[in-house]
């Protein structure tokens, strides 16, 4: 028997990314785990107003946006719990500035670099609608015919309530055959 949980979002676990954009001519970096797909080319980033990040993002309409891995995770968790209204992050990662004027983690092994397409604001949230303008993957994580491998890469997954933090494991499947 199933119990109602009532309207509870259950859609986790999530990557877990880490987010730069300039705020005051500074980066700013802060940690999200909550993220969608809208279509193959678009992406949402949902972060509470409060953020000192969301105003940098409203200024510029340039972000960057960078998947997690293990050798990420520690930094990538101190810019999501210090708030960059008290804290300067500018030099938690260092960087260079992509085509947009976005902040891009050299340390990252997968990045996109978006500009702002809409922002659709919901109860305590900015959801920021990205246009993928590029993205940048190091060659170690490539498979041979040029495509991301996860199985190498290893993303962090983001699951809530318990925050708590998953590392991706083996290929269950190949999808579209297990019929066969």
């Amino acid at each position: 028997m199933k119990k109602d949980l009532g309207s509870v979002l259950a859609l986790y676990p999530t990557p877990l990314v880490v987010v730069g954009t300039m705020v005051n001519g500074k980066p700013n970096w802060v940690l999200a785990g909550h993220v969608g797909i809208m279509g193959h080319d678009h992406i949402m980033v949902s972060l509470a107003k409060a953020h000192y990040t969301n105003q940098g993002i409203k200024e510029t309409k340039a972000l960057s946006v960078h998947i997690v891995d293990e050798a990420l995770l520690k930094k990538a968790e101190y810019v999501g719990c210090v708030s960059g209204n008290q804290t300067d992050k500018s030099e938690v990662f260092t960087f260079s500035k992509g085509e947009n004027g976005a902040p891009m983690i050299d340390m990252a092994k997968l990045s996109m670099e978006c500009s702002v397409e809409d922002i659709y604001e919901t109860d305590g949230f900015d959801n920021f609608i990205l246009t993928i303008d590029h993205t940048y993957a190091e060659e170690s994580i490539l498979n041979e015919a040029g495509k991301i491998n996860y199985d190498v890469f290893k993303p962090i997954l983001f699951e809530m309530p318990g925050y708590t933090y998953l590392k991706t494991g083996e290929t269950v499947a190949k999808c579209m055959t297990l019929e066969k």
